[in-house]
């Protein structure tokens, strides 16, 4: 059961990135790539909640059988805390890109009309990039408290 609800998961994130190819490429109408790009969005994140439903079954279904009770908590606290921890690295480098997308142009610009800007403008970049470091600490903060199976 558990490898059937795997391999769905991995089937739907196939579907949902396959047809981006051609927006990326360039080969899709502008406006159609912004319909593609929000159904795919949305399929995403309706496959993130599949996710989320089932995570708990196919990480117990993994882990040795020793006590009911605690074995279901143990699933449902890791695969929530993989999740979590996923989330947060995933999304902050998404934010600390679209961060740096915008500041980078904006800083090579200042630094062109007037060199004096380069410290300034630096430090608006590294403050995007402050963003996915400090994602990646809650993940890490994240997976160190997942508990463990004695």
């Amino acid at each position: 059961m558990e490898w059937i609800v795997l391999a769905f998961i991995i089937a739907g994130i196939a579907l949902i990135c396959l047809p981006l190819i051609k927006v990326f490429k360039g080969k899709v109408a502008a406006v159609s790539a912004k319909k593609r790009v929000v159904i795919h969005v949305a399929l995403f994140f309706t496959l993130l909640v599949i996710t989320a439903v089932s995570a708990p079954h196919v990480l117990g279904a993994t882990v040795s059988p020793t006590d009911g009770a605690a074995l279901e908590l143990y699933s449902k606290a890791a695969g929530f805390g993989y999740l979590g921890a996923a989330l947060s690295t995933g999304l902050s480098a998404l934010g600390a890109g679209i961060a740096v997308a915008a500041a980078a142009p904006a800083a090579i610009g200042a630094i062109s009309e007037n060199p004096k800007n380069l410290g300034k403008s630096l430090i608006f970049v590294a403050l995007g990039e402050g963003v996915a470091i400090y994602g990646l600490l809650i993940s890490i903060l994240i997976l160190n408290n997942i508990p463990t199976l004695a």
